[in-house]
Formats: C-alpha cells, sequence, structure tokens
C-alpha cells in the first residue's frame, strides 16, 4: 500500500464495502455500511499487507478513513 488510494482499494476489493476518496474524510458512521467487524478485517489485512502490528488502541480512536489509513502507515 503506497497511497491511501491503495487504502481505498483495498477497502473496496478485500473488504467489499462500495467507497471512494469522498467517503476517506466522512465519520466512520457514516460509511455506508461501516461496522466494527470491518475494522477488525480491515486491520487484519493491513497488518498483512504492511508486514507490522498496527495499534488497536490507535485504530479505535480513528474517526474516518483518512484516520485509519494514518494508523496504517504510522504503524
Amino acid at each position: 500500500m503506497n497511497s491511501i488510494d491503495d487504502f481505498v482499494t483495498l477497502i473496496r476489493d478485500d473488504l467489499g464495502l462500495d467507497v471512494d476518496m469522498t467517503d476517506v474524510d466522512r465519520p466512520l458512521d457514516q460509511v455506508a455500511g461501516w461496522d466494527s467487524l470491518h475494522l477488525i478485517a480491515l486491520l487484519t489485512r493491513l497488518e498483512h499487507s504492511t508486514g507490522h502490528s498496527l495499534s488497536l488502541p490507535a485504530a479505535l480512536e480513528a474517526s474516518s478513513l483518512r484516520g485509519l489509513y494514518d494508523v496504517a502507515v504510522t504503524g
């Protein structure tokens, strides 16, 4: 994953959510179909693709997809 575009593609392709760049700054509770199971699935896929562990507390504090992207980038 090299960019937020790749991140959105991962969410769309791997999680099956119909998201695009207009959704990255939307509050997570306003992202169509988003729920806590998607968060766990996303963190698992991100850890696999980045090769490092991600902070669950930091992910839980994220309020948007961009926030989750930032957690993934900073590890």
